[in-house]
């Protein structure tokens, strides 16, 4: 029923489900990224009652990625920075910050694998950490949503 919307039916009929993560990611966990998630560097987007909101419990991830990868010329949404994280990403938790009493973010940061479990199907990683370093801003790529059927 969920895929059906997902795939036929308006976004609108989701109920977006901001869970409170933080007992499951506490600092220093590793974490293997199995999925492709679509991220985003502006935060006006993740405003939207369709992604994080800007109520009820919610948790966004804060991701400090090596690599990503673009995909705003392929995108529905074609005026945002729409990057996608790879599965087979690996992160370790940095910590976890509580601005307002509903929203909880946590700081994600990509480790280079000792072994690599899935190689990039692309050849030229788009390296948005560096990018961000000499402009001396965090980089920011998004929530994760937890969606359940109205």
């Amino acid at each position: 029923m969920l895929n059906h919307t997902w795939k036929y039916c308006s976004r609108e009929e989701l109920q977006p489900y901001f869970k409170d993560l933080n007992a499951e990611f506490p600092p220093g966990t590793p974490i293997m990224w199995w999925t492709f998630s679509s991220t985003t560097t502006e935060l006006v987007v993740l405003e939207n009652n369709m992604y994080l909101g800007t109520t009820d419990a919610r948790t966004l991830l804060f991701v400090e990625a090596i690599n990503g990868r673009t995909v705003r010329a392929h995108s529905h949404f074609a005026t945002e920075d729409e990057i996608l994280l790879l599965p087979g990403t690996h992160m370790i938790v940095q910590s976890q910050f509580s601005p307002a009493s509903d929203l909880r973010i946590i700081h994600l940061k990509q480790v280079v694998p000792e072994e690599t479990l899935l190689e990039p199907p692309f050849q030229g990683t788009l390296n948005i950490f560096d990018l961000f370093i000499e402009l001396q801003f965090p980089l920011l790529l998004g929530a994760r949503l937890y969606p359940k059927i109205k």
